[in-house]
């Protein structure tokens, strides 16, 4: 446990240096708000952020429905590797080290995960860094889209886990029974959101990288304790993206905080052929 602790605690602290060292370099007029007055603003544009994320589908257009189209079909086939990428994982299990197992699965904890969030928003209101708002709340939108979505989908799909004696097309919807409760990865979901939801702040791509690699971690941890497919968790990671996407795109057109966009140095993209099948990144 304290090696966990270490290692989350040495990674919020890197993290928050960093977004702290960015945002000096360059210098804003201090705020002169109050700290209510910054927690009414950033609670509004957390309700009005969740309300336009879980309302977009409504106003869906043809080239929106196709993407969708593309994710299922893409997971749907995908899950024909679920059991070869199963059997290879348990076969090498013993290779990937305990400490970054364990890493992964504290990290993606919700009671960890919202801990760290909230430490990150109470620096960023004392201090009154907009930044560091800003991307807290974009993190703690997105979760609960994303949470809300996730728990209505582990109910309705009713997935049966790895290792439950069960193969990776069994379902069994609505059961309440935690076997059944494989699609999607609710690790996979926090982690990917908050890492996604940081590593836009960033301009340097393998500051980006590092970032994503940190929030790969509890999604492999996953697959290798035999607690998820692999469609489970590309299918959450792909949710995560296009749900920080669709946030981040809201707030910057409301105007809710006044910094510059970052330049987007990685497109994320779906991707489904005959050879090629997931979420691609092209930086």
């Amino acid at each position: 446990m304290k090696t966990k602790v270490l290692l989350l605690a040495f990674f919020l602290f890197s993290l928050t240096t960093s977004i702290v060292a960015q945002t000096l370099d360059n210098p804003k007029v201090k705020d002169t708000s109050s700290v209510w007055d910054l927690m009414k603003h950033d609670a509004k544009y957390t309700v009005k952020s969740v309300a336009h994320s879980l309302t977009r589908p409504v106003q869906w257009k043809g080239k929106d429905y196709t993407k969708f189209g593309i994710l299922l079909a893409g997971t749907a086939t995908l899950s024909l590797a679920d059991e070869p990428i199963r059997d290879w994982t348990q076969q090498n299990r013993n290779d990937f080290p305990k400490v970054l197992r364990d890493f992964g699965w504290y990290f993606g904890s919700p009671q960890n995960y919202f801990a760290a969030n909230a430490g990150l928003y109470t620096f960023g209101l004392l201090t009154k860094n907009e930044k560091v708002r800003k991307t807290s709340i974009l993190i703690i939108s997105s979760s609960v889209t994303t949470g809300l979505i996730q728990s209505f989908t582990k109910a309705a799909v009713g997935r049966a886990r790895p290792g439950s004696g069960y193969d990776n097309f069994t379902f069994n919807p609505f059961s309440g029974e935690a076997t059944f409760r494989s699609f999607p990865s609710g690790h996979t979901i926090l982690s990917m959101t908050m890492a996604h939801s940081i590593a836009k702040q960033f301009d340097n791509t393998w500051v980006k990288v590092g970032i994503y690699t940190v929030g790969a971690l509890p999604p492999i941890s996953r697959i290798i304790d035999d607690a998820h497919w692999i469609t489970d968790i590309a299918f959450s990671t792909a949710l995560s993206i296009i749900v920080v996407d669709c946030i981040d795109n809201y707030l910057f057109k409301e105007e809710a905080y006044d910094y510059p966009r970052k330049k987007k140095l990685i497109s994320w993209n779906l991707r489904f052929s005959s050879n090629q099948i997931g979420i691609v990144g092209t930086f």
